[in-house]
């Protein structure tokens, strides 16, 4: 709703007879006064007032008012609407998670590299608006945790819910592609992206990340690659069955140069993450590269006022003009 405004401002410079008319009235009225000797003053004082002359100047108030509502009226006031049309091509985005067991690795904060990423992609998704998202994971195998969807809630909900264990150990990133890229498939998106995220190399699966990009690329699908982690021995969390929960050290080691050559064949970019903060500036660029064509056509629909004020102003003067000739009136 927009405030009201007024499609004639100029005719409140006829405000200016409304001080006018009080000096007139008042000048007549002391012109007009009648006086009677009495011999003292107290007999007057006593004498009750009548409602009549306690409310003498009520016909100077109706017909002041009047004047302001009818100025007002013909300042013609209007209460817009605001309306607004937004068309938008929004961008089908799938998002591919390692969900492998290095990603217990501890060199990410809050806890682990899973945590970790599982915030990040949090924030990424809550942050579009317009576009269809999708959630696959993969480990030694690969599944949909939730199909391209415009409701972020339940994406995040179900991105909350991903762990470890769902499916056996390994680094299958060319299946988790292949996935990623059939959740797309069908899309008639302008724009169609892929963000695979993993820490670890391919060692499980049946398809080359290599022909998953092939594919990606016969189907228009950019692919951004994210190398999540440092090289070298790292601490990890592991459950021991003798000796319970408790911290080794293994070596990790990131693809780099297989995760460049899929950017570069769906014409994407690739990125390495180290720590949490370089994470968040990655989804952050990725969501600045990335972002829906939107059209906004806004426009503005008013209602005339003036109608409902010149009908009080006309009954300000009815009721002036019947007081004037009853209760109000005065005798020659």
């Amino acid at each position: 709703m927009i405030l009201p405004h007024f499609q004639n401002p100029w005719a409140f410079v006829l405000l200016l007879l409304i001080p006018l008319l009080a000096w007139d009235y008042f000048q007549r009225h002391q012109k007009r006064r009648a006086s009677i000797r009495f011999p003292s003053l107290s007999v007057v004082k006593r004498m009750p007032q009548s409602t009549a002359y306690r409310f003498r100047h009520m016909l100077l108030f109706l017909r002041l008012a009047a004047v302001f509502l009818l100025v007002t009226a013909l300042a013609r006031p209007q209460q817009g609407e605001a309306l607004e049309e937004v068309s938008a091509q929004g961008v089908d985005i799938a998002l591919i998670l390692d969900i492998s067991s290095s990603m217990r690795t501890l060199d990410f904060k809050p806890k682990n590299r899973l945590v970790a990423a599982k915030k990040v992609i949090e924030d990424f998704i809550m942050g579009r608006k317009h576009d269809r998202i999708g959630l696959v994971v993969f480990a030694g195998h690969s599944y949909t945790q939730c199909p391209l969807t415009l409701d972020y809630n339940v994406l995040a909900e179900l991105l909350r819910k991903v762990d470890f264990g769902h499916v056996e150990d390994g680094t299958a990133i060319g299946t988790g592609l292949l996935n990623g890229i059939n959740r797309l498939r069908g899309s008639t998106a302008k724009s169609k992206v892929v963000v695979l995220l993993t820490d670890g190399q391919n060692n499980a699966g049946e398809v080359d990340p290599v022909t998953a990009a092939r594919a990606a690329q016969a189907l228009g699908i950019k692919v951004y690659t994210i190398g999540m982690g440092k090289d070298g021995d790292q601490p990890i969390e592991i459950d021991d069955p003798v000796f319970g929960k408790r911290i080794v050290s293994v070596r990790t080691d990131v693809d780099m140069s297989m995760l460049r050559q899929i950017a570069q064949i769906t014409g994407g970019k690739s990125y390495r993450a180290q720590d949490t903060h370089a994470l968040e500036e990655i989804y952050g660029e990725i969501d600045k590269l990335e972002k829906s064509e939107i059209k906004t056509t806004s426009y503005y629909r008013y209602h005339e006022l003036f109608m409902t004020l010149a009908y009080a102003a006309l009954l300000l003067i009815l009721a002036e003009a019947i007081l004037a000739n009853t209760r109000f009136r005065k005798v020659p």
